[in-house]
């Protein structure tokens, strides 16, 4: 197996869910990816700290591609050109590098699945 692919099988451990990601009122459990990738795509999960709620600002990522999955609970954006959005239990989002957003409110069992190229991207606030 070539360096440049790298096997990679990641199990639930609620340990694993950190408050080290972009918003301090998720949790982050990293899959993984990153690593198996050599940096060229993040997927995590994400959670909600519960009771804790998002201070809405507007921003944009400088990526080549970001989608979001929602396993469960709800969250709503506003994405320029667009409004908003509420995502529910099954809906996925693909985020078009610099469409401006922000997430106006979210419930407190929302859990979601992101993945983003490049693993390491910046983040914009517009």
């Amino acid at each position: 197996m070539s360096d440049k692919k790298k096997f990679s099988c990641n199990h639930l451990d609620e340990k694993e869910f950190k408050r080290d990601g972009l918003r301090p009122f998720f949790k982050y459990r990293d899959l993984g990816i990153k690593e198996a990738t050599h940096g060229a795509v993040v997927a995590h999960v994400i959670r909600a700290v519960p009771g804790e709620h998002p201070i809405p600002r507007q921003h944009y990522h400088d990526v080549t591609f970001q989608m979001i999955y929602i396993l469960k609970g709800w969250a709503e954006f506003e994405y320029e050109g667009i409004g908003r959005k509420r995502l529910t239990a099954g809906t996925c989002v693909h985020q078009p590098s610099g469409i401006h957003h922000k997430e106006i409110a979210h419930s407190d069992d929302l859990e979601l699945i992101e993945i983003v190229m490049p693993g390491d991207f910046e983040t914009q606030e517009s």
